[in-house]
């Protein structure tokens, strides 16, 4: 089976299929670091970073949207 690390990433789409109760719970211990939450009876994951200063909060968000723009988001 593949992990998370090695599927590309697909955008979502307001059509695309939510994921199962299963796949959460196949998926969700490779991210330990991630929390599920539902907002709008959607469930999402989230994860807060706390930088030390606005230079390293701009720099790891510059990373974060290469990688981003490199899967298609």
């Amino acid at each position: 089976m593949e992990t998370l690390a090695q599927m590309k990433c697909v955008a979502c789409r307001k059509d695309a299929p939510a994921v199962t109760d299963a796949e959460i719970a196949e998926f969700h211990p490779q991210v330990p670091y991630w929390e599920i939450v539902e907002l709008d009876g959607i469930k999402r994951l989230r994860r807060v970073f706390s930088l030390d200063d606005f230079a390293q909060a701009l720099e790891f968000t510059n990373k974060v949207g290469g990688l981003a723009e490199q899967e298609g988001h």
